[in-house]
């Protein structure tokens, strides 16, 4: 019961930070820089490297570990709207499409969950993140209706957001470890 305790704490807490720092920074600058760009999605998502990262550690566990998370930045975003079926449908495709991609792999042979008897393939959880930024990008455009455009910046958002919290927790551990 603690470890389900602290795995939602910080895995809620994690989404939430990205997400501040997806739409009260990287937002901001994104305007700044291309004003005339038409979509309201973040070019540069940082939570869905969350999502992935948290999958791949947590595997199931993760749809629950994310879920207060996920709950509070679209309650944080569209207030009362938080309980719109298709908003429901945007947050349950959020905290289910990566685990649920990982689990098909491990089904067809392809596990990639962390293991003590191998190193991490970190470009094969890379690779998982864009498979399901395409499938959560799809499916999100379907609950909100969204034309094409958001398609691709959602897309482009959660590609660029995985790739650069991956590199940025690279440069971390790597500081880290010379300070150790």
């Amino acid at each position: 019961m603690r470890r389900w305790a602290s795995d939602t704490f910080f895995a809620s807490l994690a989404y939430v930070v990205a997400s501040y720092l997806t739409f009260e920074v990287l937002m901001p600058l994104q305007n700044m820089f291309f004003p005339e760009y038409p979509s309201r999605a973040s070019l540069l998502f940082l939570p869905h490297g969350v999502r992935v990262l948290a999958a791949w550690l947590l595997g199931w566990r993760a749809i629950f570990a994310l879920l207060p998370g996920v709950f509070v930045v679209f309650a944080a975003l569209g207030g009362a709207d938080v309980f719109l079926p298709n908003r429901l449908w945007a947050m349950a495709i959020a905290v289910t499409t990566v685990p649920a991609v990982f689990y098909i792999l491990k089904w067809i042979g392809w596990d990639l969950f962390p293991s003590p008897d191998r190193k991490p393939c970190w470009l094969c959880v890379m690779g998982v993140g864009v498979i399901t930024s395409f499938l959560v990008s799809a499916l999100t455009n379907w609950a909100f209706g969204s034309a094409r455009v958001e398609y691709i910046a959602f897309l482009i958002g959660d590609i660029s957001g995985l790739f650069f919290l991956m590199l940025g927790l690279y440069f971390a551990f790597r500081f880290m470890d010379r300070r150790a």
